[in-house]
């Protein structure tokens, strides 16, 4: 095996990334204290092409030094913006046609390998606080939730992680 160099990956500029199709999916995170996890939820959106990443409440924003140590320049290629509370951008996502979807361990919830997400719908993750999860009152509001399944003692992944491994989920469900 021979690792390939940064001319074999072939990445897109930045101008071209900005304009190609994207996965139908939009990233809200729901008062994230972690400048590092947001940092990371950028790159990951970015190495999945998501639409945009919604940042809500005390959620820090960019430019930050902390989010651009994780994000490494996904800050400057993901479409992004600050909505003060996260119902308001559920609104503005539902009137645009997104099904809200949030990632927490709720009772109902489907798990993850069962969802079975489709190419043509739009769909708004949300993923929360990392000691509180998914607020309740934006419990309220989704239309489905869904669950990683998780057999250790924590029961508890890193929202970075979570951000990951639903991604590509979604990702291989939709475009592969």
């Amino acid at each position: 095996m021979q690792k390939l160099s940064m001319d074999q990956l072939q990445r897109p500029s930045v101008e071209v990334f900005k304009t190609q199709a994207k996965l139908p999916v939009t990233l809200v995170l729901d008062n994230v204290r972690s400048m590092h996890n947001v940092g990371s939820a950028f790159r990951t959106s970015d190495a999945f092409a998501l639409e945009q990443v919604i940042l809500c409440g005390i959620t820090g924003t960019p430019p930050h030094r902390e989010i651009e140590k994780t994000a490494l320049g996904a800050t400057q290629s993901v479409s992004w913006r600050h909505v003060a509370h996260t119902s308001l951008a559920i609104g503005q996502l539902r009137e645009a046609g997104y099904r809200i979807v949030a990632v927490e361990q709720a009772k109902g919830s489907t798990s993850l390998h069962e969802f079975a997400p489709e190419a043509r719908e739009k769909y708004a993750l949300v993923f929360g606080n990392e000691v509180h999860g998914v607020s309740d009152e934006v419990m309220q509001l989704v239309d489905a939730c869904i669950e990683i399944p998780q057999s250790g003692t924590k029961h508890s992944l890193n929202i970075a992680v979570s951000i990951g491994i639903v991604l590509w989920a979604f990702f291989a469900k939709i475009r592969l």
